[in-house]
């Protein structure tokens, strides 16, 4: 039983399991933005594209009772197939796909405009004597063969 506590102590100290653990955190605080994003300023303009259509109240009752919303035939009981709640699942999906997409690119190009910055200064700073030495070794050896 020890053992096991050892294993899971050195699993939990292991450095990806804890960016693991704030990767979890940060999207469940990213999700309710982006819910915002959809819900208070996308959808309201594909509304307004659509003549007014609310993708959440499209449905279809299965019973074959007419009911005016999908709030009504829950209540009432009956059994629906709302296609609209799923058309906006996937609305919600690839607006969370394109703002990650564009996250993980600025991301990318962060640490690549960081990257050649670093090698520039690398190749700027001046070279150590033994550098120099090791480097007229490495030339005389390469002539050599």
């Amino acid at each position: 039983m020890k053992k096991l506590f050892k294993e899971f102590g050195d699993f939990i100290k292991r450095g990806n399991v804890i960016d693991l653990a704030v990767a979890v955190v940060i999207g469940g605080a990213f999700s309710s933005i982006v819910t915002s994003l959809v819900n208070d300023v996308i959808m309201p303009v594909i509304s307004l594209a659509t003549g007014g259509i609310d993708f959440t109240n499209l449905f279809v009752s299965l019973n074959g009772e007419h009911y005016a919303t999908l709030a009504e035939a829950q209540t009432a009981g009956a059994s629906v197939l709302a296609y609209g709640s799923f058309i906006q699942a996937i609305i919600n999906f690839l607006i969370i796909a394109f703002v990650i997409f564009m996250v993980v690119k600025a991301m990318n190009k962060v640490m690549s405009l960081k990257k050649k910055k670093e090698e520039k200064e690398q190749e700027a700073a001046p070279k150590s004597d033994e550098v120099v030495l090791l480097e007229e070794i490495r030339d005389l050896l390469k002539k050599n063969k």
